[in-house]
């Protein structure tokens, strides 16, 4: 009984390497599907919903700050106390926040900007940002 199972094993293995027997044509079948698409597959699109990301004002055009540009950075100076805006009220990156404040401040100390006010020059220029409604809620 044992030896007609060997043999039987053996001659299957062997149809199905050859390619004949009944077991070939379900191996073939399988082997056709796997190379032929699935059209059930999902497919790769992009989110039509996707917003595009934010860029603050000065990435987006280019500019990098410099202390002696005392017009633009005045824009982001209060007019009434000279105090520099947040973040959050500029809606700039955080690179080119440091970047302003440091312009500002290399500004006030070669005496190009006032420290405690907004030059009268600069108080008609538009308006990056509307300090009343700022970009970000702040925390408190």
């Amino acid at each position: 009984m044992l030896k007609i199972g060997k043999l039987i094993a053996q001659k299957a293995t062997v149809a199905n390497i050859v390619g004949k027997g009944p077991l070939a044509a379900a191996t073939r079948f399988y082997s056709e599907s796997a190379q032929q698409p699935d059209s059930d597959l999902p497919i790769d699109i992009t989110n039509p919903y996707e917003k595009d990301p934010q860029k603050c004002i000065l990435c987006k055009h280019n500019i990098a700050p410099h202390y002696k540009n005392v017009k633009l950075l005045s824009q982001f100076q209060s007019p009434y106390t000279g105090r520099i805006y947040g973040r959050h009220i500029t809606g700039l990156c955080k690179n080119k926040q440091e970047q302003v404040e440091q312009a500002i401040l290399r500004a006030q100390q070669c005496l190009l900007m006032p420290g405690y006010h907004k030059d009268l020059d600069f108080l008609q220029d538009p308006k990056l940002f509307d300090p009343e409604r700022p970009v970000r809620p702040h925390k408190y």
